[in-house]
């Protein structure tokens, strides 16, 4: 048993100031140390420096780890170029990207308090990595394949990785997942498939969606730079879908789609419907063009979002303070105040919910997943604590997995 102290602890009430933390490896209770220490008096005191304040730790819901070999290889400033980029270099980052890299990644993340992520794999090269890093890792195997003649072998393969992600050992806290590439890049047949076997086994359900102004266009009238990309690469004419036959794909079970940038007022109110969620990586919204999500909209119509990285294939760092403090700038109509505690609670709480997960909450009964963030100075009133983490933090002071101490 732990009792963590702090100035002051961030809990689904809000910030509650000289009180401390009991635990082992879930939270028993916040109290003050004098309470807890009567109720637990062998328990070890960790009392932080000044100006200290606990956090949940903090959950990166979508990472591309296979890709964290690119630095300047691919080409940033709009999707399309982008995504031919990839296309080209593929093979060379995916050679280079070897699970030290990818563990480094792993320690970067944690680092900076992240002590959940969702793997995005795409061949299940980081699964290894995944079981071995400390972190709560939700492994999204990844489907993709939008021609009918190559389905069923891509299902099958999908299908064996997804096996091996279930057979993960318990002590490396992996949890199977599964993910869809995106409208058009998925069969719907397959689509169907995927969908029913994430229900059948409770499992956690992601896809991107409608990420560029590009994907809309081609997914709603089969025109524009699709057209031209698809005709190159996969002699297609027409997609595989459209929007709503997509977003119906997913009616029956929670999905959580990443970007939705260009989704309608319309499409976010269905989505918001059918139980859904939204996965907001502000940093790579802006470095690939495709414009800024719209959160005030996604506040309005109460569907929950979390904020995650995405990739080193269209970002710079795995930071979650990094991509905080980027949201801070992009979102420049919201008053600096009001939108830092939204990151803070999209990033624990929140994506705790989306994710299924038992932690993300400094509250009895969660699992002790805690990090504690030292400020330079305190801040003149609670109101400001969120903004005042964000805008100091690069990498945490102390970081708590299950109770145990990582860092």
């Amino acid at each position: 048993m732990k009792i963590l102290v702090a100035d002051y602890i961030y809990t689904p009430e809000g910030f509650v100031e000289y009180q401390a933390v009991a635990f082992d490896e879930t939270i028993k209770t916040v109290d003050s140390l004098e309470n807890l220490l009567q109720t637990y008096p062998e328990a070890e005191v960790v009392r932080t420096a000044p100006h200290s304040v606990i956090y949940p730790g903090f959950i990166n819901t979508h990472v591309h780890l296979e890709f964290s070999a690119n630095r300047t290889s691919l080409e940033y400033g709009s999707f399309m170029p982008w995504l031919d980029s990839v296309i080209a270099n593929r093979d060379e980052l995916m050679q280079s990207c070897d699970n030290t890299m990818m563990q480094q990644e792993c320690d970067n993340m944690l680092r900076s308090g992240i002590t959940t992520f969702g793997a995005i794999s795409s061949f299940g090269t980081e699964l290894e990595v995944c079981e071995q890093t400390p972190q709560r890792v939700v492994f999204f195997n990844e489907l993709i394949g939008s021609n009918a003649q190559y389905a069923d072998m891509l299902y099958g393969d999908f299908l064996e990785r997804v096996k091996a992600s279930q057979s993960c050992p318990k002590k490396s806290k992996v949890t199977a997942a599964v993910a869809i590439h995106s409208p058009y890049s998925v069969h719907p047949v397959i689509l169907q498939k995927a969908v029913a076997l994430a229900k059948q086994h409770s499992m956690p359900l992601s896809s991107h969606f409608l990420e560029s102004q590009a994907e809309h266009e081609w997914l709603e009238k089969g025109e524009g730079e699709f057209k031209a990309f698809f005709e190159k690469y996969f002699n297609a004419s027409t997609p595989v879908t459209n929007i709503e036959e997509f977003m119906h794909a997913f009616d029956t079970y929670p999905a959580h789609f990443t970007h939705a940038v260009q989704a309608t007022r319309e499409e976010l109110a269905y989505l918001q419907s059918k139980g859904h969620s939204i996965a907001h990586c502000p940093r790579s919204n802006r470095y690939l063009g495709c414009g800024r999500l719209a959160i005030e909209t996604l506040k309005e119509l109460d569907l929950p979002y979390s904020v995650a990285t995405d990739g080193l294939s269209s970002n710079d760092s795995l930071s979650i303070f990094d991509e905080f403090r980027a949201a801070l700038m992009l979102h420049h109509q919201a008053p600096l105040n009001t939108l830092a505690p939204q990151l803070i609670k999209a990033s624990t709480q929140d994506a705790a919910e989306i994710l299924g997960l038992n932690c993300g909450r400094i509250e009895a009964g969660r699992l002790a997943d805690l990090v504690v963030v030292t400020l330079p100075d305190l801040p003149q009133s609670k109101e400001e604590i969120a903004l005042w983490s964000i805008i100091h933090t690069k990498e945490v002071a102390h970081i708590y997995i299950e109770g145990e101490q990582i860092a």
